[in-house]
Formats: structure tokens, C-alpha cells, sequence
């Protein structure tokens, strides 16, 4: 019994995050739409953070993280994501404290999906996904999960 594979009906929801984040981080460095900022080997990811991140890709994966959490999750805001990616500042021997994420680099993430018209604005209620970003992402979904069942087989 040969099954056929259906891409159709296959949405972001559908892939596990590590795949499809791969995936479309792999897309937004191949566009020529999405570019990486000059300071990005530069800059930190977050208060609590000691080093800048040491991969190459770490902008698009940031990227397509953000773009995922914003298609799962309509009307997110800068602060929220700021939330999502903070962690704990370690102070030594002193009581550990939450921080937030550096807001300068999830706003330039937006922005530049937002130039790609993957997002848009949502009123004063954070960001949504356009139409075109909607179905970018899910047939870059399927892309991922055909690729998995070609494996399969």
C-alpha cells in the first residue's frame, strides 16, 4: 500500500518548531528581501547574556522563531517577545532575577518582516500575519513535512 502524500492542509501547527524553524531560517537567508544588520555579530541577544550568540545564522533563526511565534499567536508585541526570550540574569552568589530580551533586536526583526510583508501591524496590538506571510509559512510547512515523508520511504 503506497500512500500519496497530501501537502495540502499542512500548516505551520503541524511541524515540530525545531523543522520548520530550520527550515524557514534557511529561506530568510536565501532571500534576498531579508538582510542581516552590520551589528549582528556584535550585539548581545540579552541583559543576562555574557557573549553574543556564536552561530553564523543566529540572526534568521531569531527570525524565523519570531515569525512563528507571531503566525502561532496573533496581535504579539515587542514586549511579549521580550518576555518569551528573556531568562535568568545570574548574579553570582546573590538571588538570580528574571530580565527581558534586548528590544532593539526583536524590533528589528519585525521590521524587516515587515518589509518582506510577512507581517504587519495590528492596530496598537502588536503584530499579525499578512495573507502572503500566512501562506509563505505554511508552504514552507509542507515543503518540510514532504521532505520528511520522502524520507520515510
Amino acid at each position: 500500500m503506497s500512500e500519496e502524500f497530501e501537502a495540502r492542509g499542512i500548516t505551520v501547527r503541524d511541524i515540530a518548531p525545531a523543522e520548520f524553524i530550520r527550515a524557514y531560517a534557511e529561506h530568510l537567508k536565501n532571500s534576498d528581501k531579508f538582510e542581516l544588520p552590520n551589528w549582528a555579530d556584535m550585539v548581545k541577544t540579552a541583559v543576562f547574556k555574557e557573549l553574543a550568540p556564536y552561530g553564523d545564522d543566529w540572526y534568521y533563526i531569531r527570525a524565523a522563531s519570531i515569525a512563528r511565534k507571531i503566525y502561532l499567536r496573533p496581535g504579539t508585541g515587542v514586549g511579549a517577545l521580550q518576555k518569551w526570550y528573556g531568562g535568568s540574569y545570574r548574579r553570582g552568589t546573590r538571588t538570580e532575577h528574571f530580565r527581558k530580551a534586548n528590544s532593539g533586536l526583536i524590533r528589528s526583526v519585525l521590521q524587516g518582516l515587515e518589509e518582506m510583508k510577512v507581517i504587519e501591524k495590528a492596530g496598537a496590538k502588536g503584530r499579525k500575519m499578512t495573507r502572503v506571510g500566512q501562506q509563505d509559512l505554511d508552504r514552507i510547512a509542507g515543503g518540510v513535512e514532504r521532505a520528511k515523508f520522502e524520507d520515510d520511504e
